[in-house]
């Protein structure tokens, strides 16, 4: 079986499905990236650690983490594997130094366990072949197939290395509306930092 490491590229707003957030993911050693469409939760997730917040209360990630290190459990890769109906497939694959073990989860957790845990992501290559798209050299594309809900009609991403101000935003809005206040107050804490380095 063929498959190719990747790594996140940035997280943004999604146009084309209200309410979700898209996770672009890059092909280590290539051009060829791969939008994924994630919810809220995991998004929150994964811009705390893009952005490197550091939040008052752990988060769901970190205690499983701090589990997994007491008992010497190691989490060392995550490898899509599938791809049905616009939906990803992935697990993570974790030791103990003498058994192996492969957990199933969505997509979105997979890749917030990638950077809790800093182990690579694999991808089977012909799932990148099928889902990647190529950026052009200003990292747009209207190249999408349709994954995920994406429509490739007048669609549009552009790639950062982290999290827009206005993506941060949106991120603190939805925290705020879960009562999740103490994440809300370090991603606001990490926009104003951000606008003072304007």
């Amino acid at each position: 079986m063929k498959r190719k490491q990747l790594k996140v590229m940035g997280l943004s707003y999604s146009q084309s499905q209200i309410g979700s957030y898209v996770v672009v993911l890059s092909e280590k050693k290539g051009n060829t990236k791969i939008p994924v469409i994630i919810k809220p939760g995991d998004a929150q997730n994964i811009a705390v650690k893009l952005e490197g917040i550091k939040v008052a209360r752990p988060l769901t990630h970190d205690v499983m983490k701090s589990m997994t290190d007491m008992f010497q459990i190691d989490v060392y890769e995550v490898f899509i594997y599938g791809l049905i109906e616009g939906v990803f497939y992935a697990k993570m694959l974790a030791t103990n130094g003498v058994e192996e073990v492969e957990i199933e989860c969505s997509i979105g957790d997979a890749i917030a366990m990638s950077l809790v845990y800093k182990c690579p992501i694999w991808v089977k290559t012909e799932i990148l072949d099928q889902a990647g798209i190529n950026l052009n050299d200003d990292g747009s594309s209207t190249e999408f197939d349709d994954v995920d809900g994406y429509d490739d009609e007048e669609e549009e991403v552009k790639v950062e290395s982290k999290t827009s101000i206005e993506d941060l935003e949106k991120l603190m809005e939805s925290a705020i509306s879960n009562e999740e206040y103490e994440i809300a107050a370090e991603i606001r804490d990490r926009i104003n930092k951000l606008r003072g380095q304007e």
